[in-house]
This record gives C-alpha cells, structure tokens and sequence, in this order.
C-alpha cells in the first residue's frame, strides 16, 4: 500500500470513508539470552491416559486403602524429607507425578506406586581431562579446563536425558576441541577470556534442552611439546641476544661521539690535556697503586729522536 491514500469523489460530491489501513510492523530479531523454556519430553503423549485411567484410579485407591490399614506405620514409607538445595522428582505408574518438582522440606508418596529421584541444585565444578588439539596453524597443544554448571529445571534434566552429569562433561570437551582449533597458537596463548567466554555461550546453549545452566568456563593451562618449547627458547634467545648487540652497538657509538667532542675541545686550550693528566694522576695515586705510569706526548718523543 502507497504512502498516501487516493479518494474518488462521487458524482453527489461527497466524500467516501477511506478504507482502513493495515500496518505491517517489521518482526524484532529475538535475542539469544531470550530462549523458550526448555519442553519435557512425553508431557504431550496423553494419548494412553484415558484408557489406563480406570486402572490408575483403582490402584491409587489400593495403595491409599493400605495406608489407611497401616496408620500410623505406614508414615514412615510415604513421607520423604529432601534438602533446602534438592527437589523430588516423582513418578506414579511411570509417569509424572502433578504439580512437578518437590521440596525442599516433606513430601508424601504413595506406596507401591510411586518413585522418586532427587535433584542437586547446586553449582557442580568438574576438569576436564587435557585434550591433544591442532591448532589452525598446525601446532599440537594439551589443554585442560575447568567447567562450573547447575541444574535449573529439575524435571527437564530427569526426563530428557539419561545423565545430565555425564553429558556436560562429554560435551565440554568436544566443545574444548572444537573451539580451540579455529585459532592460532598466540591467539590461544593471549585471548584466554574470549575462549572461555566463546565455550560458556557454546556449551550453555547446547544444554538449555536438558535443563542445565553453564555459569563459567576457564582455561587452565596449556602445554607445549618440549620440542616446541626449547625452539621458542632459543628464538627468545636470539631475539634477546640481537637486541643487547644492537644496544652495545648504539652505546659505542654515543661514546665516540662524546670522545671526538671531548677532544675537539681539549685541542682549543692545551692546559686542558695537562689538567686531564694532572687528573688522571691523582687518581690512580688514590688506589694506593705501587706502578704508576707516566704518559710522555708523542711529540717530545719524536723531537728526541730527531736529536
């Protein structure tokens, strides 16, 4: 539709309502850190629960019946205590028990019927074991990390994967392997923060679906082969090596420059050689030397032997 709207006037004059204008509003991109939550598998495939129902009903009336038959013994199977930082995830029949996670604090369970698993909600730090990576520029590095993670949706790491502790170490270090190989040796050696910072997003986005929250990543240490490392040892030798001649050289050369000045200005008065004489002199007689060595001017000494 054009910017402006265009009107017919009727023979009568008059002027029609103009239609009504649809604006279409551009899709904002969604952003990374805005993902859905993640979807338990099997909360949809209701398609069986109508037909076990029956069955489910009277089961749950049994294992309440021998609760009842047993009070108060029975208290001592069907409550369940968990930790300020774990939650209960029951299953009845083999399928999700309502109203989700449990705790912390008491929980009832019906007997017979109903299983439970616990979840840690803490932070879990693990290493990971040191990997042989080829780096782009075709050098072979060890390198070992350490990894910290938690659990944020109990339900999702209980039903979507068979273990969630084991996965995120596996996939650590794929990513670890993965990620190290697009850069070069020096990159490695001096970007650690945006590595570490690369593998958190990469790992906590590949965990999402199975509930887990990657809260850090760090690069220990990265080992070189011995072979790699006496050539950098010697290349920083030479390096240091060139670069004390190149401040000898420079040093000399300052240092003849100031003689030539010393001497063009010793040449325009003579009584300054006989003082610097007189100078050195009194210094050595002041290390308390037995030889003292008396300097005789070229000059005289050619006039003796034209004598």
């Amino acid at each position: 539709m054009g910017a402006t709207a265009e009107y017919e006037f009727s023979k009568g004059g008059q002027e029609p309502e103009p239609e009504p204008t649809v604006q279409l509003v551009p899709r904002q991109p969604s952003s990374p850190g805005a993902r859905p939550p993640p979807r338990v598998m099997g909360r949809e495939d209701d398609s069986d629960e109508n037909t076990s129902g029956g069955c489910q009903a009277l089961l749950i009336f049994l294992s309440w019946l021998l609760v009842i038959c047993f009070f108060p013994l029975s208290l001592c199977f069907t409550i369940k205590v968990v930790q300020e930082y774990e939650r209960a995830i029951i299953f009845r029949l083999g399928r999700l028990a309502p109203g989700g996670a449990q705790g912390p604090g008491l929980f009832f369970i019906l007997p017979c019927l109903d299983n439970f698993r616990c979840v840690d909600l803490r932070v879990v730090s693990f290493d990971v074991a040191p990997q042989e990576i080829l780096t782009k520029d075709l050098v072979t590095i060890s390198v070992d990390a350490v990894v910290y993670y938690r659990i944020f949706e109990p339900t999702v790491s209980v039903t979507n994967v068979e273990n969630s502790s084991s996965s995120t170490h596996l996939l650590a270090a794929t990513t670890l392997r993965t990620v190290l190989g697009q850069y070069n040796l020096s990159d490695i050696l001096a970007q650690r923060e945006t590595i570490a910072h690369l593998m958190q997003s990469s790992l906590d986005e590949a965990t999402d679906a199975w509930g887990v929250k990657v809260e850090r990543v760090e690069v220990k240490d990265v080992r070189l082969p011995m072979e790699l490392q006496r050539a950098m040892a010697a290349e920083a030798e030479a390096s240091r090596e060139a670069k004390a001649k190149v401040i000898a050289a420079e040093g000399e050369m300052k240092a003849s420059r100031a003689l030539k000045e010393a001497a063009d200005v010793m040449a325009e008065s003579p009584n300054a050689l006989q003082l610097r004489y007189l100078q050195t002199l009194n210094s050595i007689s002041a290390e308390k030397n037995t030889t003292i060595i008396f300097p005789v001017p070229i000059d005289v000494i050619s006039g003796l032997m034209k004598k």
